[in-house]
């Protein structure tokens, strides 16, 4: 049985050039960056190696990247600094479809006292333009919406949404954890007041992540202690992370024009081979305008878990759109949002490739993917 990995907009693989990259700082470079001596020197000197890789990425400078441990954390942070410098504003503007990374923030905040609006999207996941610029408003604090959909790969207009907060004075940040590595980010040219990554998504390990800030805006620290990442981030460095993050940053800037066409080319060819052969299988999202990486099918009258567990039969990683609460299934707010029948939303599979994805891999796939879709409809209690 071969094994297939098509889940990586949940994790991805370490890559190879990145574990060597790290291993030193695992042994004998096992100094604090922090320390006066020599034997930490070197070891700060490889951080700051690492940040101008990772600024390089994003065409940032150096002094506006923050480490942190995950894309959470980034996320958690901007709205603190974003909210704590701004006391009199009340007001926070976000989608339906963000992470809960982002959700739950926005929620904790409301329980604060602060106003949330969150803004719908269409049958595509698209954003409304007229609906986002009514929502704007002198007394809000932060604008938040993601770079691309985690979910169904949408792209969303972060330019444009960015410059329109700026004309109005309000800082803007958005969740890049998903774009960062697959698509170009250009921020000098981009008017995004923060923006969000984390590693394991461009295979650096679990646990490093970081914050661009630009500079000038005003930032209050989530974290206090010590006097690390420029006061900004307490804490010692995580060090063999974020020189495995560093390392990374400069594979993405390698791969990623290869990843853009030839992974976006087995995703097409996967997508076209599961719509050609399954009968009432839809693509959900925005097809003209996503990640090259993702595709996010929906099965009518099928359940996206037993789809999973019947592909994880078969050696075939991949993830779900439904969640299984209260007991039951119910479809993914992203999916809700959009307005997708139920009775293909319960349904629905996300498969996100990577570099590693092979043409035989998708072979694979395509070969068992139609049997599972049959074997389950056969036997499900969903019928029209």
């Amino acid at each position: 049985m071969r094994n297939v990995y098509l889940d990586n907009n949940a994790t991805t693989a370490v890559s190879p050039e990145v574990l060597a990259a790290m291993l030193p700082y695992l042994g004998d470079l096992y100094g604090n960056p922090s320390s006066m001596h020599t034997f930490g020197g070197q070891i700060a000197e490889a951080v700051e190696t690492a940040r101008a890789s990772l600024a390089e990425l994003l065409h940032a400078s150096p002094d506006e990247i923050i480490f942190t441990s995950c894309g959470t954390e980034s996320d958690n942070t901007a709205f603190w600094s974003a909210l704590q410098s701004q006391p009199e504003k009340r007001h926070i503007v976000t989608t339906k479809v963000e992470h809960p990374a982002v959700l739950n923030v926005c929620q904790f905040w409301e329980r604060e006292g602060y106003h949330v609006t969150y803004l719908g999207v269409d049958k595509k996941g698209r954003l409304d333009e007229a609906e986002y610029l009514e929502a704007l408003t002198p007394d809000t604090a932060l604008v938040s919406i993601m770079f691309a959909n985690n979910e169904v790969g949408n792209i969303y207009p972060v330019q444009k949404l960015s410059e329109l907060a700026h004309e109005r004075g309000i800082l803007f940040h958005t969740d890049a954890v998903q774009a960062v590595g697959k698509i170009p980010i250009d921020l000098r040219h981009m008017p995004v007041d923060m923006l969000s990554l984390s590693g394991h998504k461009i295979h650096a390990p679990k646990g490093i992540g970081a914050l661009y800030v630009r500079k000038g805006v005003r930032f209050r620290s989530y974290l206090r202690g010590g006097h690390q990442e420029h006061g900004r981030r307490a804490g010692t460095e995580n060090v063999p992370y974020i020189v495995g993050l560093g390392m990374a940053a400069q594979l993405s800037r390698e791969f990623m024009q290869m990843e853009r066409v030839d992974v976006a080319m087995l995703r097409d060819k996967l997508e076209r081979g599961i719509l050609e052969s399954i009968p009432d299988s839809i693509v959900n999202g925005d097809t003209e305008n996503r990640l090259p990486n993702t595709t996010n099918i929906s099965f009518k009258n099928v359940e996206g878990e037993a789809i999973l567990l019947m592909l994880d039969r078969l050696g075939i990683a991949a993830s779900s759109g439904s969640a299984c609460t209260s007991g039951s299934l119910e479809p993914s707010h992203v999916l809700r949002a959009m307005g997708v029948p139920f009775n293909y939303a319960h349904g629905s599979i996300r498969l996100s490739l990577s570099r590693y994805t092979s043409g035989q891999d998708i072979d694979y796939v395509l070969a068992e993917f139609p049997g599972v879709i049959q074997t389950l409809r056969s036997i499900s209690p969903f019928k029209d």
